[in-house]
C-alpha cells in the first residue's frame, strides 16, 4: 500500500492528503488515459479498420488513390499487390499503399 501511495505521489506531483485513498490520487491519471482513448486511440482505430475493409472490397474498375498522390482505376487484383491503370499504363502497386479516391467519392 505504502508503495502505490508513493508511486502515486510522484506521478501526480502532489502528496495525497491525510485519510485520503491512494485510488483518489490516480483518478487524474486515469481520466487522461480515458480522455486520450476516446479522443485518440479509437477514432485512429476507427479508420484503420474503415482503411482495411476498403482494401479487402476492392473491385476492378475502382477509382483509388495511392499514397505517393497517383490516381487510377483497379486493374487487376492479386493477394498483395493491385494492378492500377493510370493513362493506358499498367503499374504495380502494393495494396497497403491504395487510398481510397476522394473524387470518386464525391461523385457517389
Amino acid at each position: 500500500m505504502n508503495t502505490m501511495n508513493n508511486l502515486g505521489t510522484v506521478l501526480l506531483m502532489a502528496p495525497p492528503q491525510q485519510g485520503q485513498s491512494p485510488w483518489i490520487s490516480f483518478l487524474p491519471l486515469l481520466l487522461i488515459i480515458v480522455v486520450f482513448w476516446f479522443f485518440m486511440i479509437r477514432p485512429q482505430m476507427k479508420r484503420q479498420k474503415e482503411l482495411n475493409n476498403f482494401r479487402n472490397t476492392l473491385k476492378k474498375g475502382d477509382s483509388v488513390l495511392t499514397t505517393g498522390g497517383i490516381y487510377g482505376k483497379v486493374f487487376d487484383i492479386k493477394d498483395q499487390y493491385i494492378v492500377i491503370e493510370v493513362d493506358s499504363i499498367k503499374m504495380k502497386v502494393d495494396k497497403a499503399a491504395i487510398m481510397k479516391d476522394p473524387s470518386d467519392l464525391a461523385n457517389k
